[in-house]
């Protein structure tokens, strides 16, 4: 009784299989022919060891034919196409003895990360600049601010010096000569990388203060920056896509990107890729700025204050050149940084509108590292941002690149705002 329930069974299942198997089997073999032959091989008893064998190698190849039939009614795989787990752009060239293993899977890349609707374009000239540097001591307060109140030190995160609030209502200012007095220009920008701890409460914020001190010191107005959202006098806006997140819902901590552009009483304040605040008219004439962090453990890094910006289609008719100091690069590399895309958005649309201009992308270093090290990653760093417009569309007829390393410094290699000025891009018409 077993093994008749055992043959039924297999029966039955050879049977459901068909239809399956009608889209992989060769056209001139009809359904019923198929079936009268799977039939009379599941109907007949086997009895001598070959036949055992041949009924083995049936049961591989019809195993076979119903993954494969599956994976095409499923959609991962379509007649005659490799599957997904086939694919040579999927495997990895392993180096043996200059020789490759096939077998060997790719880990999933890096998404490539292009805000190419972000118009933040930073200042020409940096006033302030604030790694922290490498040299900063852990443990020891930031060399480069004041401390208004609190607890603030120098920490390490992933590698990087970081500037780290101990604690909640902790408040830092930038150390600067005339610190007391109107520093902020009457155009300028303000950039730097925030990090939140995982969970999302009223007290996991910063508030980034723009002090009128020359008319009033006690009169300010304050962004305030939360893991998802902006919030600027009576204008508040959330990232997209993070409308709906409440206040008890959790949230991975992770980095974000903030902004600042004060054009002479127009405001804009941008979270990553898009801008979430733009103020027509401010009231208070900034002078200065001041950080504070409201919760325990908060990060910054990447502080950056400028100064200035013309149109860069007058900078082309009086110098007949461009210079771009807010074109980031990952340190001693020529990958570029996501809000690098700001100022290569505004090349690239001017570019589309002015066909006639044709530019010579030239990268430049600061003094560190050697003279060698330093024209060779300035020679890339060029080629890097010429093939980014090229990809955008610029043809490559209009463009070329080079680099000059550390030999044509535009300020002083001494100080972090002089390095800042002299890493630059300059887009040269030719």
């Amino acid at each position: 009784m077993k093994n008749s329930n055992h043959h039924y069974r297999f029966s039955m299942a050879i049977k459901l299989v068909l239809v399956a198997m009608l889209y992989v089997f060769a056209p001139q073999q009809t359904e019923a022919q198929i079936l009268k032959r799977i039939l009379k091989k599941t109907e007949k008893k086997v009895e001598s060891e070959a036949e055992k064998r041949t009924e083995k190698r049936i049961n591989k190849k019809i195993d076979k034919t119903f993954d494969e039939a599956e994976d095409t009614i499923d959609g991962k795989k379509k007649k005659g196409e490799e599957t997904d787990k086939e694919k040579p752009n999927d495997k990895v060239a392993k180096k043996t003895n200059g020789n490759t293993d096939p077998n060997e899977i790719q880990e999933p890349k890096k998404p490539n990360v292009v805000w190419n609707k972000f118009d933040f374009v930073p200042g020409d000239t940096v006033i302030f600049e604030d790694g922290p540097s490498a040299d900063e001591e852990n443990g020891e307060f930031p060399s480069r601010w004041d401390l208004y109140k609190g607890n603030v030190e120098i920490g390490n995160v992933d590698g990087e010096n970081v500037i780290m609030f101990l604690r909640h209502q902790s408040y830092i200012i930038p150390y600067l000569k005339n610190s007391n007095e109107d520093y902020l220009p009457d155009v300028f920008t303000v950039e730097l990388d925030v990090w939140f701890a995982k969970g999302y409460t009223t007290a996991n914020r910063f508030w980034i203060y723009l002090c009128d001190q020359k008319n009033n010191r006690q009169k300010t107005e304050r962004l305030v920056v939360m893991p998802h959202a902006l919030s600027f006098m009576d204008s508040d806006k959330s990232y997209p896509g993070t409308e709906k997140i409440g206040w008890s819902k959790e949230i991975e901590g992770s980095w974000k990107h903030i902004s600042m552009a004060y054009t002479k009483g127009k405001y804009k304040a941008y979270f990553n890729d898009t801008r979430l605040i733009n103020v027509p008219h401010l009231e208070i004439n900034p002078s200065g700025i001041t950080i504070e962090a409201g919760n325990d453990n908060m990060y910054i890094k990447n502080i950056r204050i400028a100064k200035g910006g013309v149109k860069y289609y007058d900078r082309v008719l009086s110098e007949g050149k461009i210079i771009v100091n807010g074109i980031k690069f990952d340190v001693n590399k020529a990958t570029l940084k996501p809000e690098s895309m700001g100022p290569i958005n505004k090349i690239y649309d001017l570019m589309q509108k002015q066909p006639e201009l044709n530019f010579s992308v030239e990268g430049h270093t600061d003094a560190d590292g050697s003279d060698e090290t330093n024209m060779t990653l300035s020679k890339a760093r060029g080629k890097t941002v010429m093939d980014k417009l090229i990809e955008m569309g610029i043809s490559a007829e209009r463009l070329k690149s080079d680099g000059f390393g550390e030999s044509k410094p535009i300020d002083n290699n001494s100080s972090p705002e002089g390095k800042a000025n002299n890493r630059r891009v300059e887009f040269v018409k030719f």
